[in-house]
């Protein structure tokens, strides 16, 4: 390969312009940004992000950088609470091929650049698609088995890129300089699944973030960086991270297909991997009109990669029980639901719940279902047996949410922080955030 991928993104960035989206592309870039938000409200109260606002206070207390559903911070004390929010409640994104969670990196630094500059809307949703659209870029061209093998975590090492790209749009960088921001935001790169199963995985997203912003504004004040960070021989990311990688896939249709039509989006609070098993537990336990006491024995077998990252995770904690193969597997057919609710300090503490989990809940690895397929088995008090493949979860890029979808998901979100008031305005706004003349706080439900 001769095209140097570092600068070919630079000047796809800077040479984007709205129109070069067609139609279903920028509607694809509305539906995620509502789900964003949507995303980021359902992380309201998530025990985890107070403290990250307690960081957030310590780097930019004050400010007039919007917070979702909060109070005005300096901007980069925003762009760290938003990163968290949206990801608090595992309900964002995820682009499955690369397992990399997008929008955490890509939507803060728009929003708090967009505000300070007055922007329009359609410049604002531009920026958002194009850092979207970079993070899944330069993460395609890493070889993601290699990567993963290696232990790097996607949003840590990809996520700098997708901020890097969103900021220096809306900074009116020229290629050089977007160039220099991908070089330093390649070298604030890092995160690894040693953070596993602790909430660090989910601050890879929103350090990231501040990250890219980071390396926009430098790169705008006329700091040098590499030119080649993700393919040079000593040091490329590529190299360094996936032994080489396949760069030339990060530029492949670029222009003429966006990758972000790809992503998966979510209704449900719960590892991806976990999310179609939920459904078809709920649907097997619906259809036979049975709770808990009716079921004896849930069998959930799980591919290589979802059963080591999910069976043996306990439940202390809404975070850990999102992640919790066993807890998830047991709340689907309690509660015959796999929503918020069944996520709550309280649920999750209920001691016939975890009594049920823990003696009637069989997770098993099958290597037959691949890397994070799923199937599940039901055997009830009567002797019959239901099983079933786990199904394709809503949101998944085979079955993407529509517009209706994402309304509901933002409304219903809005409803429990007791923001139904503001919710249909803004909902209404960000349906033609392109003929937006300027975007401001309350698009996000920020007041000071």
């Amino acid at each position: 390969m001769t095209e140097n991928p570092t600068q070919a993104l630079a000047d796809f960035v800077t040479a984007a312009r709205l129109a070069d989206l067609p139609e279903q592309s920028r509607e694809r870039a509305k539906i995620t940004l509502i789900d964003t938000i949507a995303s980021a409200l359902m992380g309201i109260g998530d025990p985890e992000v107070a403290r990250i606002e307690k960081l957030a206070l310590s780097v930019a207390p004050t400010g007039n950088s919007p917070v979702v559903g909060g109070k005005p911070l300096g901007n980069g004390a925003a762009i760290l609470l938003n990163g968290y929010l949206i990801n608090a409640a595992t309900v964002c994104d995820v682009h499955q091929p690369t397992m990399c969670h997008t929008t955490p990196a890509a939507f803060p630094p728009a929003l708090a650049i967009g505000v300070e500059r007055k922007v329009s809307g359609a410049d604002f949703l531009l920026a958002f698609a194009l850092g979207v659209e970079i993070a899944i870029r330069v993460g395609v061209g890493s070889n993601y088995p290699a990567f993963r093998a290696n232990g790097w975590h996607s949003p840590g090492v990809w996520g700098p890129f997708g901020s890097a790209a969103a900021s220096g749009k809306l900074l009116g960088l020229d290629s050089a300089r977007m160039r220099n921001a991908f070089g330093l935001a390649g070298s604030q790169s890092g995160g690894t699944f040693a953070a596993w199963g602790t909430p660090t995985v989910k601050f890879h997203q929103s350090r990231g973030s501040l990250s890219g912003y980071l390396a926009a504004n430098l790169a705008d004040a006329g700091f040098q960086s590499s030119a080649t960070v993700l393919t040079a021989a000593d040091g490329g990311l590529y190299r360094a991270c996936s032994d080489g990688g396949q760069p030339e896939l990060a530029l492949d249709g670029m222009g003429d297909r966006w990758e972000f039509e790809n992503l998966s989006l979510s209704v449900h609070p719960l590892a991806t991997v976990l999310a179609g098993a939920a459904i078809a537990l709920v649907d097997a336990a619906n259809t036979a009109g049975a709770g808990s006491g009716d079921v004896r024995r849930v069998k959930l077998s799980l591919g290589w990669r979802a059963f080591g990252m999910h069976a043996e995770m306990q439940w202390p904690d809404p975070f850990h029980a999102r992640l919790s193969a066993r807890y998830v597997a047991a709340v689907a057919v309690a509660d015959r639901a796999c929503g918020p609710d069944q996520f709550t300090t309280t649920r999750i503490a209920d001691p016939d719940l975890g009594r049920y989990a823990r003696q009637n809940v069989e997770v098993v690895r099958d290597d037959s279902l691949g890397e994070s397929g799923s199937a599940v088995e039901l055997a009830f008090a009567d002797g019959q047996v239901a099983s079933a493949g786990g199904v394709v979860p809503p949101g998944a890029p085979s079955a993407p949410l529509s517009l209706d979808d994402v309304r509901a998901k933002f409304l219903a979100a809005a409803e429990r922080v007791q923001m139904d008031d503001w919710a249909p305005k803004a909902l209404a706004r960000l349906e033609r955030i392109e003929e937006a003349a300027e975007i401001d706080g309350d698009l996000v439900g920020s007041q000071p």
